[in-house]
């Protein structure tokens, strides 16, 4: 009988540290549905996806890619997405109208300016940007000093490329990739210097999610520092997600230009103010929002 009781205790024993040895194996599958828009920032969540470093950890992520960020925007204004990447002009202007998001990290993205020729010698430019947008507040930002500005307003990424391309405009920011895309069909491509210590581009998640999904936004930074770390060690696996993933001709893989991509980390709030006065200065818009109704740090680690 004694030896029946040890042989039974023991083979417990052993189950149990089987059960610790493979926490996966019970662990509750976690949820999240974000937005993207067709940018270098959005490499590290392609990766992680395709990767499968959202599965190691119990996660299953939709990724849904914008051209349009209006229609990104709406989709998570109406509850369609958990979180998305946006740029911080559009975060002010969501929060200012009281819509209850916040940053979790900042995004890494690089906005070459795309152009017929070469508008060295100009002094007046037309130029495609998103009223509401980084586009907007990097054209006057790089450009601004420097040029008289005629703005038009254009939404998509494909109608300021046609637009370019037409001639109908002299210059445009587009994000990369797209940006060589444009270079591929015979644009110029130029990236101009900006001293900002931060991207404009953001991460954000919404009040709702933040609260019921914590766990689940926890994994999603963990995967997405894990991607940054295997892409800034060769960041070829990048490109070649990039240019399958948007779809791109497999020409632009070398002309890509990548930034260096950062950990999970937040803007802070000299950088924030600087956004709220352009805001108020260029849009009209008085805004008055305090650090912590914009940002939630509280995922950085």
């Amino acid at each position: 009988m004694k030896k029946c009781l040890i042989a039974l205790l023991l083979l417990l024993l052993i189950a149990a540290a089987g059960c610790q040895d493979n926490p996966s194996k019970t662990a509750e599958t976690l949820f999240l549905r974000v937005g993207v828009m067709p940018a270098v920032d959005s490499a590290p969540i392609f990766y992680a996806d395709l990767k499968g470093l959202f599965a190691e950890l119990d996660l299953v992520v939709t990724v849904e890619v914008y051209t349009n960020a209006m229609d990104r925007q709406s989709a998570l204004i109406s509850g369609g997405l958990d979180g998305a990447m946006t740029d911080v002009i559009a975060l002010v202007n969501n929060v200012d109208n009281g819509f209850d998001i916040r940053i979790t990290t900042s995004t890494d993205g690089v906005f070459p300016f795309l152009m017929k020729e070469d508008i060295t010698a100009e002094t007046e430019l037309k130029t495609g940007v998103m009223e509401v947008s980084v586009t907007n507040y990097l054209t006057d930002r790089i450009l601004g000093e420097r040029y008289q500005l005629e703005k038009i307003y254009i939404n998509e990424i494909p109608a300021r490329l046609e637009m370019l391309s037409q001639g109908k405009l002299d210059v445009a920011i587009i994000p990369e990739p797209m940006a060589s895309q444009g270079e591929l069909n015979g644009l110029v491509k130029q990236l101009l210097p900006n001293d900002d210590a931060f991207s404009p581009e953001v991460m954000v998640f919404t009040g709702q999610a933040i609260q019921t999904k914590r766990l689940a936004i926890e994994r999603f930074h963990q995967a997405y520092n894990q991607a940054v770390t295997a892409i800034n060690s060769d960041d070829q696996i990048a490109r070649e997600i990039l240019v399958s993933t948007l779809k791109l001709d497999n020409r632009v893989t070398d002309k890509i230009i990548l930034p260096e991509y950062h950990q999970a980390r937040v803007p802070d709030a000299a950088y924030l103010e600087q956004i709220m006065n352009w805001n108020e200065q260029v849009l009209g818009k008085k805004t008055n929002l305090s650090y912590d109704l914009l940002v939630d740090n509280s995922f950085l680690d």
